[in-house]
């Protein structure tokens, strides 16, 4: 099959969170499996030099945003077996930064306006399916629906569109719709949702599909308590609604070659990880013997679980816990980890901001994951967790409930609680303390968790029976 992906970042060109990764990682696991799959994403300022080097102009043309022409030219690159091409507009994207600008929704109307150009412009390839991912290219099926469909060359894609989080939706005031967006009023109906333009409605109205990345996030959102509002368009649009679990890169997240860890190990050799929590402990300046470390590396938000960590904090340092604890956020949660270390300097590291690299050292070097997120689509850190055999306490929500069994039933990979109580994640510390202090359980609690596949190979075989579900029948094939 040929399948075009198109996000506003991806892995290894721009990236500023988990969508990147998906979107570098999806792609090539559905290549690897056959297909024909190509990437479209922005040109940012921040792509490096070295892959600059690496990109060949193919052409340009003009693009309709609102009433104005917009100059695009297009990069190809390659990676991992998979053609990326980089749209450029300097206006646009020669910006310090992805997003957070004035003029987003001017931007990725040009973006999505974009793709569908370039499809007319690339002579010997069509997509059979254009799989669209959050708000920034929700207005691909939306053009798709109302400008391309009967044009000579784009007859019968299909779009699926993909929500990583549906609290980022692109809502903005009426008056983008013709102006920005160059949409006639009388669509106005595609988008409009609760007095405001809604991208993410705009897509649910007119995607073939809608995916989103866990089994269990694809129910919840259909509840106002995780939905943002957006429910009330769901519910009706329901039938066209699934969930895939998200994989993750295991050769990247892999203990048994890692260079950046003390030691490698495997599930069969464990030895390795021993030695990582030696050296994180005197990395950390924590002090030293046996007592279990909690590895925390997150966004210090509130729907992270920040608050239920901060309510019995200290009662879990009172336990004998030693805390591995790196992020940034909120300066509430920021000032208090930092006063936690200050207080419990042999019991508690808080490192700042984000270092990739010693993120890599707490997934080895700790015994037990924390991550009570109040909602969470998918996730990947629980998983990156379970693959260095870090074991996870997590509460049963998204993505978390469907890649973490707690070990207290059949094939248990780890602890869960399920209502957003700070007592009752504390229960799910204490049994994990019980459990670390049975050796042998322990170890047989690690090995099940480093065996639990999270790649991308099985995910994409999910993504692929969608596809081939929206275009069965291809006489180019």
């Amino acid at each position: 099959m040929r399948i075009l992906y198109t996000a506003s970042e991806a892995v290894p060109y721009a990236a500023s969170g988990g969508l990147a990764d998906v979107i570098g990682s999806l792609p090539a696991a559905v290549a690897k499996a056959g297909h024909d799959c190509r990437v479209v994403l922005p040109l940012y300022k921040s792509v490096s030099a070295e892959l600059r080097q690496e990109l060949t102009f193919l052409f340009n043309f003009t693009v309709d945003v609102g009433w104005r022409k917009q100059y695009c030219g297009v990069f190809e690159g390659k990676s991992k077996g998979v053609t990326y091409y980089l749209l450029d507009n300097e206006y646009y994207f020669n910006r310090d930064g992805l997003y957070g600008f004035y003029d987003d929704c001017e931007r990725f109307v040009f973006l999505s306006r974009a793709v569908l150009e370039l499809i007319g412009h690339l002579d010997d390839w069509k997509p059979q399916v254009i799989n669209c991912n959050d708000w920034q290219t929700a207005l691909v099926p939306v053009y798709y629906q109302i400008y391309y469909k009967y044009q000579f060359g784009y007859e019968d894609i299909k779009t699926v569109f993909t929500i990583h989080s549906i609290q980022y939706q692109g809502k903005y005031g009426m008056d983008v719709l013709n102006d920005v967006m160059g949409i006639p009023l009388y669509h106005a109906n595609l988008l409009e949702y609760d007095g405001s333009i809604n991208l993410l409605k705009g897509a649910f109205e007119t995607a073939d599909k809608i995916t989103t990345v866990s089994p269990s996030y694809a129910k919840e959102i259909l509840d106002p308590w995780y939905s943002y509002g957006l429910d009330r368009s769901l519910v009706h649009k329901q039938y066209k609604l699934t969930g895939f679990l998200n994989g993750i890169d295991t050769e990247l997240y892999n203990p048994q070659k890692d260079k950046l860890i003390a030691k490698n190990y495997s599930a069969k050799r464990l030895a390795g990880k021993g030695e990582c929590k030696k050296a994180l402990i005197a990395e950390l300046g924590l002090a030293e013997g046996d007592a279990p470390i909690i590895g925390i590396i997150t966004r210090f938000v509130s729907h992270k679980g920040i608050d239920l960590i901060r309510y019995v904090f200290e009662e879990m340092v009172g336990l004998g816990f030693r805390f591995a604890i790196l992020g940034a956020g909120e300066k509430i949660y920021e000032d208090f980890f930092r006063e936690m270390s200050l207080r419990y300097p042999d019991s508690v590291s808080t490192t700042l901001g984000f270092n990739s690299q010693l993120a890599r050292r707490i997934y080895a070097g700790a015994d037990i994951f924390l991550m009570p997120s109040q909602s969470e689509p998918c996730g990947l850190a629980q998983m990156i967790a379970m693959r260095y055999g870090t074991v996870p306490i997590v509460r049963e929500t998204g993505g978390l409930r469907d890649s973490v069994k707690d070990c207290g039933g059949e094939n248990g990979n780890g602890f869960t609680f399920k209502t957003y109580n700070a007592n009752d994640m504390l229960d799910a510390v204490k049994r994990a303390k019980d459990k670390y202090e049975n050796k042998t359980e322990w170890k047989k609690l690690v090995t099940a968790a480093m065996q639990a596949d999270f790649s991308w190979d099985s995910s994409a075989q999910l993504y692929i029976g969608l596809y081939k579900e929206l275009a069965p029948d291809d006489e180019t094939e």
